[in-house]
C-alpha cells in the first residue's frame, strides 16, 4: 500500500466589509484593517502592519474621493495567505474610471496615493468586477512571522 501524500496546510483568512464612500468610511476601513492585522498576529508599530495599513488608507481614500458615485459605497476585502505571508488588499467601487499612476508636481498637495501604494506594495493593479466599477488591489509581503500568543481567525 503506498504511503499517503502529505499536503502542506494552506491557510487563507479573510476580512470583507462595505463602507460608505465618504472620508468617514475610508477612516473606518483603515481602522478595521489595522485591527484585523493585529488579530492576524502583526501588531501595531511593526513594518508589516504599518505598510499594509497605509496601503489600505490610500486605496480607501481614493475610493471615497475619486471612485464615489452618489448613493453607492465601496468594499474592502483583505485576504491573508499565511503559507505565502501575503496580505492582498482589494478595494472595489462603482466608478468606471481606472486610476493612473502619475507623479505630481512638488508644489501640489494631493495626487500621491498611488505613488505611495506603488512604493509600499509588492505589486498592485486594477481589475474588473461584476457590476459597475472596478477593483484596485495591492499585495504586501509580510516579512515577519505572526507574533505568538495572538489569535488568528
Amino acid at each position: 500500500m503506498p504511503a499517503p501524500h502529505s499536503r502542506p496546510v494552506v491557510g487563507v483568512q479573510m476580512f470583507n466589509q462595505r463602507f460608505s464612500a465618504t472620508r468617514r468610511g475610508a477612516r473606518l476601513a483603515r481602522l478595521l484593517a489595522s485591527l484585523q492585522l493585529v488579530e492576524w498576529g502583526h501588531p501595531h508599530g511593526t513594518d508589516d502592519h504599518d505598510r499594509a495599513t497605509i496601503v489600505v488608507a490610500e486605496l480607501t481614500a481614493n475610493a471615497a474621493l475619486h471612485g464615489c458615485v452618489p448613493g453607492r459605497d465601496f468594499a474592502l476585502l483583505l485576504t491573508y495567505e499565511t503559507h505565502r505571508s501575503v496580505v492582498r488588499i482589494e478595494v472595489s467601487d462603482t466608478h468606471p474610471a481606472e486610476p493612473a499612476l502619475v507623479t505630481p508636481a512638488p508644489d501640489v498637495e494631493h495626487g500621491r496615493g498611488l505613488v505611495i501604494v506603488d512604493a509600499l506594495a509588492t505589486r498592485w493593479g486594477v481589475s474588473g468586477r461584476i457590476g459597475p466599477g472596478k477593483t484596485v488591489w495591492a499585495e504586501c509581503v509580510l516579512s515577519t512571522e505572526p507574533s505568538p500568543g495572538l489569535s488568528c481567525l
